[in-house]
């Protein structure tokens, strides 16, 4: 991932990257990349949005990395209560590992506002919450586009072999 190479972003993520239990996102699928790759898109481009701005861009890029940090701990539930309770479960799991500040669990816990009812109380969460909802558009149009690619080349060579018949 070229674009993450940033130094000061390394910095400020390492301790949550070089974490085995954070690791094992790489292996989770969502949004059709692993959730690994999702939340660092979150993180980095919060990183350069909160910064730009003068926040808190140090827990700001911390709490959107860790804004889904689960693997399987909301399985047994479906649909919206699926989406409402993996906040709780990623604050859970960040807790277990980090000091987590009031800015990090309001920016974990709001990131799925309107789904969550309670809206985001920090300049930071609100950002987190729309980086997090752009990000996932995009990688649900980039599998979708990757997908139509495949069933386009598919019913070409389909095309091909009945032309030449």
């Amino acid at each position: 991932m070229r674009e993450y190479n940033n130094r000061e972003f390394k910095t400020i993520c390492k301790d949550i990257l070089e974490l085995n239990e954070f690791n094992k996102l790489k292996d989770v699928s969502h949004h059709g990349i692993s959730r690994y790759n999702h939340s660092m898109r979150v993180s980095y481009y919060t990183y350069l949005i909160t910064k730009k701005l003068h926040l808190n861009y140090k827990k700001a890029t911390r709490a959107a990395l860790l804004h889904d940090f689960f693997t399987d701990e909301v399985k047994d539930y479906g649909g919206v209560r699926r989406l409402r309770r993996h906040p709780l479960c990623a604050l859970e799991n960040a807790k277990k590992y980090f000091d987590i500040s009031l800015l990090e669990e309001d920016i974990i816990t709001k990131h799925m506002f309107p789904i969550t009812f309670r809206p985001p109380k920090y300049l930071e969460s609100w950002i987190v919450d729309l980086v997090d909802d752009i990000s996932a558009v995009y990688e649900r149009v980039f599998v979708i586009r990757k997908e139509l690619n495949a069933a386009t080349t598919f019913l070409f060579i389909l095309l091909l072999s009945y032309l030449r018949g």
